[in-house]
């Protein structure tokens, strides 16, 4: 399997923090990968100087073919790899249709539910869904920092058998994990929560995830998240699956009680520990004072719960506060916190 694996020539759209450390690994795996960048400069530096990245899995550096844009993508690939941020995602993938041919597998990289936007731009046929969950931060344009490992979930949009599953798990297996799921929205809705929780709250407080989770203030407001999350999630119909192998919302959230809370409260403040190096995705966006992904991640829930008449006020709460800081008419502090509502 491994020599039709590295037979498929794979392209990474977006290098940045997620795309460049899996463009990183998977050509330093041997695999024939190109990335694509925002600019000539930052592809020239690429293919003579290479990506820096450091972190938890080792430190290194790799060059590789790098181009300027899209539209310079040559030869048609057989997987894409989609990691550009996904307000800029529906440009991106307009641009690269004409490119890739029937059979192209595209893997969607980003945060959020964003494969039903591109399954109506390739055709559901072509996207894969992905759960990317592990942690990246971009120091600058190539110096990228792993902050945290964990794993690849992938999977059909239909649930179908798909031969192009067990490629694309090969080649991502080079990051870390990957598995493939027969209930890709259910884990990608998993995923969804969790990021719900931990970028869109760190993009309000500004706190790293193991600063956030000693606070009693930021663990409550975890479970309120959690709760709406899933009171949409059945108005839609989905079943969610467990994220990470370890956190099942329904068990997480169903008991009640003084022994309930110490395990909920037990494990939030494990997670702080384990990934207390984690940065939002949404913070880093806001200090560089670029639009965040909130949209994708908490607005898919707010925006879900209105279509089914459901009441979403903590995370409608959570993402008012981002669009504001994004607008400029709010600070990034943790006295944001105070004013998040739980009743």
């Amino acid at each position: 399997m491994q020599a039709e694996a590295k037979a498929n020539k794979i392209v990474v759209v977006g290098a940045g923090a997620i795309g460049g450390i899996c463009a990183g690994f998977i050509k330093k795996a041997g695999f024939d990968v190109q990335a694509v960048c925002r600019n000539k400069e930052q592809a020239e530096a690429i293919r003579s100087k290479g990506i820096h990245i450091t972190g938890i899995r080792g430190e290194f550096k790799v060059t590789m073919p790098a181009v300027a844009a899209i539209e310079q993508i040559t030869p048609a690939p057989d997987i894409v790899l989609f990691a550009v941020k996904a307000t800029d995602m529906i440009e991106a993938a307009k641009r690269l249709v004409p490119l890739i041919n029937k059979g192209t597998a595209v893997v969607s990289l980003q945060n959020g539910l964003c494969e039903e936007a591109l399954a109506e731009i390739f055709g559901k046929e072509r996207v894969l869904g992905c759960v990317t969950g592990w942690g990246a931060t971009l120091h600058a344009p190539l110096a990228l920092e792993m902050t945290s490992t964990g794993e690849f979930v992938i999977g059909n949009l239909e649930n179908q058998p798909d031969p192009r599953l067990n490629a694309v798990k090969e080649i991502l297996s080079c990051v870390v994990p990957c598995e493939i799921s027969s209930n890709i929205k259910g884990s990608l809705y998993s995923k969804l929560i969790i990021n719900s929780c931990i970028t869109s709250v760190g993009g309000v407080c500004g706190l790293y995830l193991g600063e956030m989770l000693k606070l009693k203030q930021v663990r409550n407001i975890f479970f309120k998240v959690m709760e709406e999350a899933m009171d949409v999630a059945q108005a839609m119909g989905i079943t969610v699956e467990i994220y990470g192998g370890k956190l099942d919302y329904y068990r997480f959230l169903e008991n009640k009680g003084i022994f309930s809370d110490i395990k909920r409260t037990l494990f939030l403040r494990i997670l702080g520990f384990k990934f207390r190096k984690l940065k939002s995705s949404t913070l880093q966006s806001l200090e560089r004072r670029q639009p965040t992904e909130i949209d994708f991640l908490t607005g898919y829930i707010t925006g879900n719960g209105e279509r089914h008449n459901m009441s979403t006020p903590v995370n409608s709460q959570i993402h008012r506060m981002i669009k504001e800081i994004e607008a400029g008419d709010r600070l990034i502090h943790p006295a944001n916190l105070d004013e998040i509502l739980l009743t």
